[in-house]
């Protein structure tokens, strides 16, 4: 299952949390800085892979992580998930952000954190993988913000 999807600069500035499992906002903050600290600190040639600390869970937590540019892309997983498979989940999620926001960069991440959450929602629910075709999360994306941009209800009324 997975834990959390952590995104956040070369600086440790948070762009993105989203925890599936309940955790207050102090060991989450905890979490956030000891996650940098470990993953910043690594070359990138190393391994993506890390065990987790006491603060994640103990050893039967992973975390695993792709560095793009300036921004660090982070999930948190337990022992049932396969590191490459997870590898590979980063990489649909990024290229979903690529293809919504024509190279997505942390800017976009910022201004357009709405539809960053609801790109990760169309791919993970509840910690479980929902999607991985990057056809269908654009299509859904697409849909949800033509959804958006008609006009519903009392206000098309109102108008006419």
């Amino acid at each position: 299952m997975i834990k959390s999807v952590l995104i956040f600069n070369n600086h440790g500035k948070p762009r993105l949390i989203k925890f599936y499992q309940q955790i207050d906002i102090a060991t989450q903050q905890a979490l956030v800085q000891e996650i940098f600290s470990l993953v910043s600190k690594r070359p990138d040639t190393a391994c993506n892979f890390l065990e987790g600390s006491k603060l994640l869970g103990g050893k039967d937590t992973r975390v695993i992580y792709r560095h793009y540019a300036t921004l660090y892309f982070v999930f948190v997983v337990d022992e049932s998930e396969s590191e490459l498979g997870i590898l590979d989940l980063i990489q649909v999620f990024v290229e979903s952000l690529d293809r919504c926001f024509e190279n997505v960069c942390e800017l976009d991440l910022i201004f357009h954190f709405d539809e960053v959450h609801a790109i990760l929602s169309e791919i993970i629910q509840g910690g479980l993988v929902l999607e991985t075709n990057m056809n269908q999360i654009v299509a859904a994306i697409n849909d949800m913000n033509k959804a958006k941009k008609k006009p519903t209800g009392i206000m098309n009324l109102v108008k006419t």
